[in-house]
């Protein structure tokens, strides 16, 4: 049989994107039976199950560029993995997701879990759309679109990753016409922080520490009203890649360094020819490149992003966020599940399941 040519759609993501959505949403209810119940690979596993399900029944061509599961050493979805029929001629993206970003919240019934993927279809003179980062962790700083725009104004780039904290939050209070004491930062609770918390308590900003789930907490500072006005601290490499393609959709920034965990990991980064990238800042762009780019999350229990499912009768609801680089538009969406006709397909046996 001869193999149909491939379909040229014009701006894919805007017939494709709510199947995005689906996906994260199926994601999140399927890894609800495990809330509280300190089973956090189980709950990535049905997040994973319910995910794979959902692309089944999408005609893309999908290959997993930055996934979740080999970092974590849990049942995640892989690099190289492939999602979607793969009908011929339906049209490709590159994927990165993190089934759930926020593990240890979810099996602890904690805040701050979120399921989400960002797709990238081609587009000419990308290359790499979404950036797979060699290094375990990253240093990360985030902020949002009215920071972004006072360094527009002033013409110059006043906000630095490489520049003392103190410095930081001063530029960050101006943009926002804020005291330095009403500015919020959060940042994950880890022990490398300690200078940087030390720092920050000193000049006297106002600091909130989350446990787990550094992609919900680092896109925040572009949600008008999510009471978060920086991200900064180490974390993840594909979380920052996740994040900056939503930070970028929301018309904020992020700037990014390696942070080699100890000179072993920074000798094999050199070795593997990294080594000039190992001071390079990485913003948002450079991270996620280009226009044909889509995010969508869907919490799991509240976070900085989003509110987490509530059951409320008979329904559940959930609540998603769907965001496209090219035009900006960001689409908060609420969506109510009727629980005795609500199914979800899951990859294990290729069958509907009910909630």
């Amino acid at each position: 049989m001869p193999r149909l040519p491939r379909q040229k759609y014009h701006d894919i993501e805007r017939i494709i994107e709510f199947d995005f959505v689906r996906a994260t949403e199926a994601a999140a209810l399927n890894s609800l039976q495990w809330l509280g119940r300190g089973e956090k690979e189980l709950a990535d596993a049905a997040a994973c199950d319910a995910i794979r399900g959902m692309f089944d029944l999408m005609n893309i061509c999908g290959e997993v560029v930055i996934g979740e599961g080999i970092k974590d050493d849990a049942p995640g979805i892989f690099k190289g993995e492939q999602l979607g029929t793969w009908m011929p001629g339906s049209p490709p993206f590159d994927i990165a997701l993190d089934p759930i970003d926020g593990t240890t919240n979810i099996s602890k019934g904690m805040p701050n879990s979120i399921t989400c993927i960002a797709a990238a279809s081609p587009e000419e003179g990308v290359k790499v759309a979404l950036r797979d980062i060699p290094s375990f962790y990253m240093m990360k700083l985030a902020y949002g679109p009215a920071v972004t725009r006072a360094m527009q104004i002033a013409g110059i780039d006043t906000l630095k990753i490489e520049s003392p904290i103190e410095e930081t939050l001063i530029t960050v209070a101006q943009a926002l016409n804020k005291r330095v004491q009403d500015v919020v930062v959060m940042m994950l609770d880890r022990p490398r922080h300690k200078k940087l918390v030390a720092d920050i308590r000193r000049v006297g900003a106002s600091l909130r520490m989350i446990s787990d789930g550094d992609i919900a907490a680092a896109i925040g500072p572009g949600i008008q009203n999510s009471g978060i006005d920086l991200y900064v601290g180490i974390g993840g490499s594909p979380e920052a890649v996740l994040a900056a393609a939503a930070i970028k959709c929301l018309g904020g920034d992020m700037q990014c360094m390696m942070w080699p965990r100890d000179e072993k990991e920074r000798e094999q980064l050199i070795a593997e020819g990294h080594e000039q990238d190992l001071g390079r800042v990485f913003f948002a762009d450079d991270l996620a490149n280009g226009k044909n780019i889509i995010f969508c999350a869907t919490g799991i229990s509240d976070s900085a992003l989003l509110p987490g499912i509530k059951t409320q009768g008979p329904n559940t609801v959930t609540h998603s966020i769907l965001m496209r680089a090219k035009s900006k538009t960001v689409r908060f969406i609420r969506a109510s599940h009727d629980l005795q006709n609500k199914t979800i397909r899951l990859r294990s046996d290729s069958r509907e399941h009910g909630i």
